[in-house]
């Protein structure tokens, strides 16, 4: 299975029985080579993402898509914890870099719903999420299969997609 931890991430949209009409997600997606860009609306909010490929190819291109975002929202699996150390060391470059300097950063540690998963308090340690001091750093545990913590994530991009 080919691990990929990435800048931005394609998050689900939940629909939760009982929302208004005006309360759903509408969502446009187009669909690329070696990454995709969604946009989510939600209100009177437009959040544009890019899924960027984790792969070893598609790293050099990380921080062309993160510069003069909002917030970058980095994606690992936290349920294979071989990769957490070369995921950990994939961000702390991408952080280094200075045109990337102060913007918010959200780590989310999918796959909450597999029994070895990590927590969020083993992610930040084994993240080394301490030792960013220069921006915002969140964290958050998250299951895309069972839509876990979904919506405290988009509520997170929606108040840095207002407030950055």
């Amino acid at each position: 299975m080919t691990h990929r931890h990435k800048p931005y991430t394609r998050i689900p949209i939940p629909t939760v029985p009982g929302q208004n009409e005006s309360e759903k997600f509408s969502e446009d997606m187009i669909p690329t080579v070696g990454f995709n860009m969604r946009k989510i609306t939600k209100g009177n909010v437009t959040i544009k993402m890019w899924d960027i490929g984790g792969q070893p190819r598609f790293r050099s291109m990380w921080e062309r898509y993160c510069r003069g975002v909002n917030a970058i929202v980095y994606m690992v699996d936290a349920a294979d914890r071989d990769k957490i150390e070369p995921a950990r060391n994939e961000l702390h470059t991408l952080l280094d870099k200075p045109q990337l300097a102060e913007i918010p950063v959200l780590v989310l540690g999918n796959k909450r719903d597999l029994p070895d998963a990590l927590d969020e308090k083993d992610i930040i340690e084994q993240m080394n999420l301490g030792a960013v001091t220069d921006r915002e750093i969140c964290c958050y545990s998250i299951s895309c299969k069972e839509r876990e913590n979904i919506n405290i994530t988009l509520q997170w991009l929606i108040a840095h997609a207002k407030t950055h």
